[in-house]
């Protein structure tokens, strides 16, 4: 029986508003044995002393993409699959030493599973990183928001899309993706900002075929995370039986009411919308980009200040992927900087995170969940910032870094 005993000067527990003063942790065999101001040291127990940190739990990133590059989308998404998954590899396991020990990776631009084979590669422990839950591919209309094959000339057909345009065959896909090992379906019901020949502001499917899509996943037991954009294109998917909106650019009071009505999640990834500004102001945002992020700047702005404002459930996503992971952690002030407390924030990246990927085994240190534990020197509650200063990581009870 392996046990490591953390010795914390204050816990964030994942679901609170407040710390807990100093305190320890028993870790046994991977999972959470004890919480108390003083807990039992089993003979031979690894003693590690964060007695000058704030301990949380390992953070949770909903929304990844592990096996894309925006930066050269066009010329990246022709790799192998297994290029796609060695590189993707390496960055979940940099990406898991500033201390996300949870992915969920929402598609890649591949004919193959790539990401299907990590999760299950890092399962079976053949490879280091962090637990993944993925979606392999993006659903979507021709022409859709992952339809990327308009970077291309008509003549050339790639193997790069998921796209369909029917019940019969948009039922096909989603079955297709259970049988070969997705945890959940990704669909797309409105444009996107980096994708060709679409619009954010409009829906991409009828209501008829995102429900086919819909109730076929509900059919194999598959939640549905659905980039979208438009009000409309949000409000189509909660009465669907969508369980979470990503990025939800331009939803309004009626499509957050909806969603607090449904007990659906909304994945708002505004450190995306921070790069793009960078980017735009920069003049390096990608030319199909521009002319709908100018657009609607303003607006996305304005919607991510009315979810702080909600109740609605609010999970942490960042779509690294599309910008570098290295800025990934940045999400939590982004969070805080549209209206949400230091306390909301964390507890999106890890109970609310948790939730949505209907894990109870992770996102709070209690005793019985897995040791997925976090530290860094400061206190997050009174400057956010200090997430990206985390030192120390355990995932399930194996400690990847430590305090210099």
């Amino acid at each position: 029986m392996s046990a490591t005993v953390l010795v914390c000067g204050s816990v964030f527990d994942g679901v609170g508003d407040e710390l807990r003063g100093p305190s320890e942790i028993l870790v046994e065999d991977g999972r959470i044995a004890e919480v108390a101001d003083h807990v039992s040291r089993p003979d031979g127990a690894d003693v590690v002393d964060l007695s000058d940190r704030v301990v949380t739990p390992g953070f949770i990133d909903c929304h990844v993409h592990l096996t894309m590059d925006a930066s050269t989308l066009p010329t990246q998404t022709l790799k192998s699959s297994a290029a796609k998954a060695l590189s993707g590899l390496d960055t979940a396991r940099r990406y898991m030493l500033r201390g996300f020990t949870t992915l969920r990776d929402l598609g890649t631009m591949d004919p193959d599973f790539p990401t299907v084979d990590l999760r299950n590669a890092i399962d079976a422990g053949l490879a280091e990183g962090p637990r993944l839950v993925v979606a392999a591919h993006l659903i979507s209309s021709t022409g859709g928001h992952a339809d990327i094959r308009p970077f291309y000339a008509p003549r050339w057909d790639l193997p790069i899309a998921a796209a369909a345009d029917s019940v019969g065959e948009i039922r096909r896909l989603v079955r297709r993706e259970h049988a070969f090992g997705s945890d959940w379906i990704k669909a797309t019901n409105a444009g996107g900002y980096f994708s060709p020949g679409d619009d954010p502001d409009r829906c991409t499917w009828f209501d008829e075929e995102f429900e086919a899509l819909a109730s076929a996943a509900a059919l194999l037991g598959l939640p549905v995370a659905v980039h979208t954009g438009a009000a409309p294109a949000c409000i189509q998917a909660l009465k669907a039986g969508a369980r979470s909106l990503e990025h939800a650019y331009l939803i309004d009071e009626e499509g957050i009411a909806l969603a607090v009505e449904r007990g659906a999640f909304i994945v708002p990834t505004m450190q995306m919308t921070q790069e793009d500004l960078a980017a735009l102001k920069a003049g390096d945002l990608p030319e199909q980009a521009v002319w709908k992020f100018r657009r609607d700047s303003d607006r996305i702005l304005a919607s991510q200040r009315l979810i702080a404002e909600s109740e609605a459930k609010v999970a942490f996503g960042t779509d690294c992927g599309m910008f570098p992971f290295e800025h990934g952690v940045l999400e939590f002030q982004a969070l805080v900087d549209a209206g949400l407390t230091p306390a909301r924030a964390l507890r999106a990246a890890t109970s609310v995170a948790a939730e949505l990927l209907g894990r109870d085994d992770l996102g709070v240190i209690e005793a019985g969940r897995s040791a997925d534990i976090v530290a860094m020197p400061g206190d997050p509650l009174a400057d956010i910032q200090v997430t990206e200063s985390v030192d120390f990581v355990m995932k399930a009870g194996t400690v990847y870094r430590r305090p210099e």
